[in-house]
């Protein structure tokens, strides 16, 4: 199976943030993100979108007897005396004294090594630059809070011929546009790191454009086609 194939990497990267991939699935999908770029970038594109919308919930202690019922099977002898004897010889006593310790332990060492909450994506819609006669399809493109990461799609597919790409662009302030490579017209596409700008969020990108070129993109460095979509980064 072809990993580096956007529209897969994504699909498989989305459930897998989502927890809807599963099971073996997505044990084999953890073993192979040490040597598949491409995945590693689409979960951490997925992560950008997904993980700021846990900051909303609230947790849910749950209820004492959820507890007693945990302690009642795992210890049920010291269940059964714990009417009888007094509470400093009370074998769950201890053992809760040690929970508690092990579970404080634990979260204060997840507390020092997880890394801080990410920042929310920055989403970029790039509109159609031909007005009615282009129709009603957009680009958009979701940068994570980093700048590490970036993901186009178009919201509806892109009529090409088979001599005619989409090509991506980065548009500084000042300056000549920078390629970030080629995208699909109907699926989603991940930018591979390496192409983005190091400034890409800290003012070196003004904008983001699509033109249309010849296959295999602009032959000069610069768009030689017409640019279809762009789009301003406003942050």
């Amino acid at each position: 199976m072809d990993y580096s194939r956007p529209n897969l990497a994504d699909a498989l990267a989305a459930a897998y943030v989502a927890g809807t991939l599963r099971g073996g699935a997505r044990h084999r999908f953890v073993s192979l993100l040490s040597a598949h770029p491409t995945l590693r970038d689409a979960v951490q594109a997925w992560q950008a979108r997904l993980m700021p919308l846990t900051g909303a919930l609230q947790p849910v202690p749950p209820p004492a007897r959820v507890w007693q019922q945990i302690e009642s099977r795992l210890w049920p002898a010291a269940a059964n005396s714990a009417v009888t004897e007094p509470w400093w010889r009370r074998l769950g006593v201890w053992r809760g004294i040690s929970a508690f310790a092990t579970v404080a332990a634990l979260t204060l060492g997840l507390t020092l090594s997880l890394p801080p909450p990410a920042q929310p994506p920055v989403v970029v819609v790039l509109q159609g630059t031909a007005g009615d006669a282009q129709g009603v399809n957009t680009f958009v493109a979701s940068v994570s809070g980093d700048g590490r990461a970036l993901v186009t799609r178009p919201l509806m597919p892109v009529n090409l011929t088979a001599g005619q790409v989409l090509e991506l662009w980065s548009v500084p302030p000042q300056g000549n546009p920078v390629s970030l490579g080629l995208i699909a017209a109907d699926g989603a596409t991940v930018v591979p790191r390496g192409r983005l700008p190091a400034a890409l969020l800290k003012g070196g990108t003004a904008a983001l454009a699509v033109s249309l070129e010849p296959p295999g993109g602009s032959p000069t460095g610069a768009p030689t086609g017409p640019v279809l979509y762009a789009g301003k980064l406003q942050i």
